[in-house]
């Protein structure tokens, strides 16, 4: 008879348990750091990256100031562990992939996630260089993780999404900002495939769907993490005014431009929400 084929729940338990050959951290938190912003792995304390081409099943992004490393250590104590740098849809890896590594950090034991994107401002509220935090989102990328046989070992068939972003991480951010002398903001994401930027008749559309900033990620990652049941907080470095909000063409090196100029504050916003986090 020929043999059964692995389920996904298995594979990851296979990948974990190598892991942890290498790796004695526990992590409770669970990061996901978006383009340009992957400087804040850098930060953790007692470090080890692993690179993702040394992790069976994890796929490796080739896009600039995505740097493809697994990363665990500790924030003030907390242990944590931080993919630094994701793959995407546009580059051609099926929505399984491009959540591999979420569903690997919630399997070596986080419970939260805190997910972060480069994105592109659509309401008058938001300025470049503001930290968003995510509402809510709208996945108009066409795909969803958890089509296809359902492993119950990682969670339900029909998860529910009502609150996708954890209201009280949500707030944790805000207050956390005004206790460190900046302002959030708040808004809804609309993740979109991609890799074109969006036209200005699409922006108009999303504005009359309710987004307030566009990407090209993270909606997937929230539907694999709280279908495995992990409360979620996304924020967005707008780097740039959408197409037809601005007279600037859109450009890749604009994005890391300014996810730079905000690293800082970013950094220390992280730090601090996840010392609180960890700590409850």
């Amino acid at each position: 008879m020929p043999a059964k084929s692995q389920s996904l729940g298995e594979r990851l338990d296979l990948v974990r348990v190598k892991l942890r050959s290498e790796v004695r951290i526990t992590p409770k938190i669970a990061l996901v750091l978006g383009s340009g912003l992957g400087g804040f792995a850098d930060t953790l304390e007692e470090s080890v990256a692993i690179p993702y081409e040394e992790i069976d099943g994890m796929p490796v992004s080739g896009v600039e100031g995505h740097a493809g490393n697994l990363v665990f250590g500790r924030v003030g104590g907390v242990p944590v562990v931080a993919m630094q740098g994701r793959v995407h849809l546009y580059e051609g890896f099926g929505p399984d992939e491009v959540v591999f590594g979420t569903r690997l950090m919630i399997r070596m034991g986080a419970r939260s996630l805190i997910i972060t994107n480069a994105a592109g401002g659509i309401a008058d509220h938001l300025d470049v260089g503001d930290l968003m935090v995510l509402s809510d989102h709208i996945n108009l990328t066409g795909r969803n993780c958890l089509v296809g046989p359902n492993d119950k070992t990682l969670g339900p068939r029909f998860p529910d999404m009502t609150e996708a972003y954890d209201g009280g991480l949500r707030d944790l951010a805000k207050v956390t900002a005004e206790r460190l002398g900046f302002e959030t903001k708040s808004g809804v994401y609309a993740g979109l495939l991609g890799p074109t930027y969006e036209t200005p008749a699409e922006i108009r559309m999303l504005r009359t769907l309710g987004a307030d900033a566009v990407g090209m990620s993270t909606v997937l990652e929230v539907i694999a993490a709280r279908h495995a049941g992990a409360r979620c907080l996304g924020i967005s470095c707008v780097t740039n005014k959408a197409a037809g909000l601005s007279p600037d063409k859109l450009d890749h090196s604009e994005v890391q431009d300014t996810a730079n100029r905000v690293q800082s504050r970013f950094t220390s916003l992280l730090r601090a929400v996840i010392g609180e986090a960890g700590a409850a």
